[in-house]
């Protein structure tokens, strides 16, 4: 059998042949059937083709010449009108990975005087960020140093200015996204943050720079590292709620978990639990994402989609990209061939704090059922600027608990509006706390002083909620309790559940799926006196979809006329799920 590595060299070769064709003469990158390119993918294209070379030290590839569609790549992203940073760094490191040395580059060799005066402009021009797009701002620093635009090494300074950002928006030192409102945007971010940083140092011309840093970021990327034995399902789903999941759900922690492995952050002990959960990750994104046929990514069809903000073929350069880096790091961290062995799956339930204030506190609640083989990610996160099911607080569990993406929905939770204030119980509480309860059954807990609504502002002086969900093997319980400061009126009340399938021809064997008997919900307690509505079918609708499959059905659960709500009295709605788990085969 192939070795890791060796697979994904020709995994990245097939991919990029089938995606080169869309560079055209003025560098810019052609889009997908149905979709439109992005500002910043000049940039991704030459990083992967760099990564590529690095990883091979080919220059042509399918009659292409590496070489002059990198520069070609490279020229368009330096006059993209307005300059699209983040582009920017990606060309620049794309332009580093050719060769430290401007001298020695062949790509820089091929670019005329015009480009070369607006890289060395471009990468002089400083601005400052508060979420992950500092890490191009370091990277863009990395590159002025290293190709000898400037003598002045900003490098170290910009990672300590990200991480003391880092601590004053987190008390427990995980990356948030957000720049505005109410804080706490943990996402999938926080790993590509640290992934991306990695990346940069290791092109530096400075070694001595990237050994002093690394204990630096080592503070923090450790944390994502210790997320993923608990984080990564059974089989094989990574990262699974938040903007950009799917696809980048399993890359970016693959390439955590290698660098980790690589800079010796693993202790030895642990090693063969992380090359198991590695094995997984990749498995789940080979048969779940690649079109193993013609050998690319693919994202988008009639079952599925993916983040809106994600191109086909960003998204195929950047796992070229990846998968030459995964390449290179097999090689450093020596993978044992074939499946190591592995302990048996335990039952567990563990929150993990992102970030604990007096204002409010955030972090992810996971649980997993060794029987079943259901295992949760209940995100209590800001959802940022744009809200959408994605990261609201119920159990994330594709193929058994689904949400349709990039789109918003109440799903699982209480939806509460008081005129023009629309309540949900999500994106922080006070007082989270989890532990064991009765019959081995776990708990997490926590309050809302105060409501708020979905633009993430508290709505003062109105009511508060506490919620409660428990975990009994396959058994999942919610209890939401609400209480009003005065007497006021409730305008309406919806409750969502989604009913998903996995895809139908891209999914992993032993995958999680529900069964002919479905979530088995049933309303304990519900004081809204809310009515369940005509299953609503949206299997033809494209913007019902998951990053994994189709929706098929949501159902609501309504309450469309006024309830006058009084102090002194608890309003719950209490759901119970026993969910008909099932296993798909290949």
């Amino acid at each position: 059998m192939h070795s890791f590595s060796e697979q994904c060299l020709d995994m990245a070769r097939s991919m990029l042949g089938h995606n080169l064709d869309s560079i055209q003469p003025d560098g810019t990158i052609l889009p997908a059937n149905g979709e439109e390119s992005r500002p910043d993918e000049p940039g991704h294209v030459a990083f992967a083709l760099g990564e590529f070379y690095r990883a091979t030290g080919e220059t042509t590839l399918k009659g292409h010449d590496l070489i002059d569609l990198a520069a070609r790549c490279i020229t368009a992203q330096m006059f993209t009108e307005p300059a699209a940073e983040n582009g920017l760094a990606y060309a620049a490191l794309g332009l580093l990975a050719f060769g430290p040395s401007k001298e020695r580059n062949p790509v820089w060799e091929r670019l005329v005087e015009e480009t070369q005066v607006r890289i060395d402009k471009s990468l002089l021009h400083r601005s400052d960020y508060d979420n992950h797009w500092q890490a191009f701002n370091i990277a863009k620093a990395v590159a002025r140093f290293s190709l000898g635009l400037s003598k002045k090494d900003e490098t170290s300074r910009l990672i300590e200015r990200m991480c003391d950002r880092v601590n004053q928006t987190s008390s427990a030192g995980f990356f948030d996204d957000s720049t505005t409102g109410l804080g706490g945007n943990f996402n999938l971010y926080g790993v590509m943050t640290f992934v991306f940083v990695r990346s940069a140092l290791q092109l530096h011309a400075n070694s001595g720079v990237r050994d002093r840093k690394l204990p630096t970021l080592r503070t923090y990327a450790e944390k994502y590292i210790k997320m993923m034995p608990d984080l990564v399902r059974h089989d094989g789903l990574g990262w699974a709620f938040g903007r950009a999941a799917g696809a980048y759900g399993q890359m970016h922690p693959i390439s955590l978990i290698l660098q980790g492995l690589r800079d010796g952050w693993i202790p030895d002990d642990q090693k063969v639990k992380y090359y198991d959960i590695l094995r997984r990750l990749f498995m789940f994104f080979y048969e779940t994402y690649l079109d193993q046929e013609h050998g690319f990514l693919d994202l988008r069809d009639d079952e599925r989609t993916a983040y809106s903000h994600h191109t086909t073929r960003m998204a195929n350069f950047d796992a070229a990209r990846y998968l030459s880096q995964w390449s290179r790091l097999a090689k450093a961290v020596q993978m044992p061939s074939g499946a190591p062995k592995t302990e048996p799956t335990k039952t567990s339930g563990r929150f993990v704090i992102f970030d604990k204030s007096n204002r409010k506190e955030q972090g992810l609640f996971l649980y997993r059922d060794a029987e079943s083989g259901i295992h949760l990610q209940v995100p209590l996160v800001s959802a940022g600027s744009k809200l959408t099911s994605d990261s609201l607080a119920f159990p994330h569990c594709p193929g058994i608990f689904d949400w349709p993406n990039n789109v918003y929905a109440p799903v699982m939770l209480p939806e509460l509006t008081f005129g023009e204030q629309v309540t949900l119980p999500s994106f922080y509480g006070k007082n989270c706390v989890t532990g064991l309860g009765l019959r081995n059954s776990f708990y997490f807990r926590y309050d809302q002083p105060e409501l708020i609504n979905l633009k993430e502002e508290f709505v003062k002086g109105l009511g508060s909620v506490k919620v409660q969900w428990t975990f009994s093997g396959n058994k999942i319980g919610c209890e939401f309790a609400y209480t009003v400061k005065q007497q006021v009126t409730l305008d309406k009340f919806r409750y969502c559940l989604a009913i998903a399938a996995p895809h139908s021809k891209y999914h992993v064997t032993g995958a999680l799926a529900l069964g002919a008997q479905g979530h088995r919900c049933s309303v304990a307690k519900d004081d809204f006196q809310a009515t369940w509505r005509e299953t609503e079918v949206v299997s033809a609708d494209p913007t019902f979809r998951t990053n994994y499959g189709k929706i098929h059905y949501l159902q609501y659960l309504v309450r469309d006329h006024p309830l006058i709500m009084r102090p002194g009295h608890v309003y719950r709605l209490a759901v119970n799920f026993e969910p008909d788990v099932t296993h798909l085969d290949a």
